[in-house]
């Protein structure tokens, strides 16, 4: 099976996170949407993080108070849905001590397997 090939138009990072998802894992075409969608919002987060370099963390809102700048706002609610939509994906995580698996979760596991087998 051919890995499917990185989406037009994606960043450098972004570009990165597709590239070391899809070379691990087979991922079925809803899969392959939600991690396309993290990466799109990677997209976004960079350029809103070039917009807030320089910027205040405070401004001051329509009473002349000041409140959180809207950009650190936006920031952080992309970051969560990056977060949202990464966590759908249920990614194995390497790291931590394996928790029992659900079927399913042992039925990608075997196939991941298979396909990393037939793949080298």
């Amino acid at each position: 099976m051919t890995k499917p090939s990185v989406p037009t138009n994606l960043g450098t990072k972004a570009k990165r996170l597709w590239s070391d998802v899809v070379g691990k894992y087979e991922l079925r075409a809803d899969e392959r949407r939600l991690l396309e969608d993290a990466c799109r919002e990677i997209d976004i987060i960079e350029r809103l993080e070039v917009e807030f370099r320089g910027a205040d963390t405070m401004v001051k809102g329509s009473m002349g108070q000041l409140v959180a700048s809207p950009l650190l706002q936006e920031l952080r609610q992309h970051r969560a849905v990056v977060a949202r939509l990464l966590g759908q994906l249920k990614l194995p995580d390497e790291d931590a001590e394996r928790a029992p698996e659900s079927a399913s979760d042992k039925a990608r596991r075997a196939a991941n397997a298979r396909w990393s087998k037939s793949g080298s």
